[in-house]
């Protein structure tokens, strides 16, 4: 990867500059490289700032730009009518995508939003019904409500016992089910409540990975149940879990067995599609670590479950014409970035901040052994001894040349030494009060409006 440049004046919209250039920018990562943003946090909003669980689940992998490949593909694409399914660009992209799943078909929409807005809506039918999710979900607290505006579905939020991730037990505890009536053989429903038809889970959260054992035990007693639960993944960020997954399969893989070892995109594959076989319906994001521009897939082992979407998709103003230029850079992202075997990277930056962090003195939030598990770190912003939190990290950063927000820093695949090199200059401001040139008055000023409008682009991420 080209390294950008390390001139502030020169980094395109990094510090507030949107001045036109005739660079192209597809050449480079541009600001992203420089861009670790996340969510910022509010305590006014969340009950227990110190906890982990209480963070919001929004990320700065956002920000990754798309790449001159992407762009060599767009430009090669076909361009015909996806509405009417005819181009073979999406169409490709759909079949690769449902191969590389296991899943028999697959639905190229616009945002993660919206493929998961539509699974619910596709398999949610008929109120009163609910689905179960964690409370700290995206399709919980990040999607404007979309379960109950959408589908007329009351979301049951349930935080995990364990901290980290959901388990049978939580969703047994939670659950609205039949209960056995006085009848042998009958099941009466207590009409005060609506029966749960559906149970949302998501990989990754906040980072973490649901665990393939969990994910199995609650696939199996959801389908078990009569009627069958359905199950849906927001797997936006299932590449990371597969991707981290898989390099600790590499790593602990016997060199002795007499037969070749499989290959990294096939265990990547082998990982996904296990994933993937738990659920009724599974949507990925193209445009987050990937750098894709636009688009999510969703997929489905029911071929009826995906022509019942492409229907609903098309209600909410999602079907596309010409959608070979969205289908294009998304195939490309897939092969290059996550086949390609680029994700583990992030991950190692990953452990390498959150270790130049403790370095310093700094405290990690997260469980022990599992404070970075796959593209990021949280900073424990109080007990690190900041004494103005998010404030003052971030204005850090806009004198380094550095987009920050929040406690959480994420890592992506266009970050690259320079921009580790600044952040590692931020974290010696606020946790080593490094001495800084002096400023003027209107300089400084500058700084603060720079960081507070940082803060509100942070607002406004997906």
């Amino acid at each position: 990867m080209t390294e950008p440049t390390t001139d502030h004046s020169q980094q395109n919209g990094i510090n507030g500059t949107h001045e036109h250039s005739e660079r192209n920018a597809w050449s480079s990562p541009g600001p992203a490289a420089f861009d670790f943003r996340s969510m910022p946090f509010h305590s006014t909003t969340l009950s227990n700032p110190p906890q982990l669980t209480s963070f919001p689940p929004t990320s700065g992998d956002v920000v990754t730009t798309p790449t001159p490949s992407m762009l060599r593909a767009i430009q090669t694409c076909t361009l015909l009518d996806d509405v009417f399914a005819e181009d073979p660009t999406t169409t490709h992209l759909e079949r690769t995508l449902s191969s590389l799943t296991g899943h028999a078909s697959a639905l190229l929409v616009l945002s993660g939003t919206m493929g998961n807005q539509l699974a619910i809506r596709t398999h949610m039918t008929q109120p009163p019904h609910s689905l179960l999710c964690d409370a700290r979900s995206h399709i919980a607290g990040w999607e404007a409500g979309g379960c109950s505006s959408l589908t007329g579905a009351f979301p049951i939020l349930v935080t995990p016992a364990n901290g980290h991730h959901l388990t049978l037990s939580d969703v047994k505890a939670h659950i609205s089910l039949p209960s056995p009536s006085s009848k042998a053989g009958n099941e009466i429903l207590n009409i005060h409540r609506a029966p749960t038809t559906l149970i949302c889970l998501e990989n990754t959260l906040n980072g973490s990975i649901l665990p393939l054992s969990s994910a199995r035990e609650i696939s199996q007693w959801a389908h078990s149940q009569d009627p069958p639960i359905k199950m849906h993944l927001d797997g936006a960020r299932l590449w990371e879990a597969v991707s981290a997954l898989a390099a600790a399969t590499t790593t602990t893989s016997d060199d002795s067995a007499e037969s070749a070892p499989p290959s990294a995109a096939e265990t990547l594959t082998s990982i996904l599609r296990d994933y993937c076989a738990c659920f009724d319906s599974v949507s990925l994001c193209f445009s987050k670590g990937l750098c894709a521009p636009i688009g999510s897939i969703l997929t489905s082992p029911s071929p009826q479950f995906i022509r019942r979407a492409r229907h609903v998709r098309k209600s909410l103003g999602g079907g596309v014409r010409q959608a070979g230029v969205i289908a294009a850079p998304a195939l490309v992202a897939v092969q290059e970035t996550f086949l390609g075997g680029k994700l583990k990277g992030s991950h190692e930056v990953a452990r390498r901040v959150a270790g130049m962090w403790e370095d310093r003195g700094g405290k990690l939030l997260g469980q022990e052994g599992e404070v970075v598990e796959t593209n990021m770190c949280w900073f424990d912003m109080e007990g690190s001894g900041v004494e103005e939190g998010e404030e003052e990290w971030v204005e850090a950063g806009v004198r380094e040349g550095v987009k920050l927000a929040g406690g959480r820093v994420v890592c992506h695949v266009q970050v690259g030494e320079e921009g580790v090199r600044r952040l590692g200059r931020v974290m010696d401001a606020v946790l080593k009060g490094k001495n800084r040139k002096p400023r003027e008055e209107e300089e400084e000023e500058d700084v603060k409006e720079q960081a507070k409008g940082i803060r509100e682009e942070g607002e406004a991420m997906e």
